[in-house]
């Protein structure tokens, strides 16, 4: 096993002006996580249904770079949370959903309840710049995401 290095959790959020079904549908399709995520670029999820315990592959892309990794689902609460686990470097991300009186606050956090792997650490200082530039490019990348959904949802 790899050494773990610990990190902050991140997360952002946003007001949706949209019911939590709608915002649901789209943050839990994880073949479409590439129109929300500007490092996603491809989805391939293995067993055609999503649902926790279904796995996954995302290619990830930074201007030149281009990496792969692994997911699982984790967490699966219908118009709630869902929540992917990446096996490269153990992180949690997900999407919590909340009613409002307006519509839906949704919530995206990266845990990393055991760190990040040694691995993925060194191959952050390496390929991505060190960790504290790339935290501020994935917080980035996090709104972002959840400027698409809110678009997308609000559009419907």
């Amino acid at each position: 096993m790899s050494a773990t290095t610990s990190v902050p959790d991140l997360s952002r959020e946003i007001e949706i002006d949209a019911p939590p079904a709608r915002v649901w549908a789209l943050v839990s399709d994880v073949r479409r996580m590439s129109e929300w995520s500007p490092q996603v670029v491809r989805s391939f999820v293995r067993g055609g249904v999503v649902r926790r315990g279904t796995t996954f592959l995302n290619v990830n892309r930074r201007g030149l770079l281009f990496w792969p990794t692994r997911g699982r689902v984790v967490r699966f609460d219908p118009h709630r949370e869902f929540a992917f686990q990446i096996a490269e470097n153990w992180t949690i991300w997900s999407f919590t959903l909340e009613e409002t009186g307006t519509g839906t606050r949704v919530v995206q956090r990266r845990e990393a309840p055991r760190g990040i792997s040694g691995v993925s650490r060194r191959l952050t200082q390496v390929a991505l710049g060190g960790q504290e530039p790339f935290t501020v490019e994935l917080l980035d990348g996090m709104a972002q995401t959840l400027e698409r959904v809110k678009a997308e949802a609000e559009a419907r």
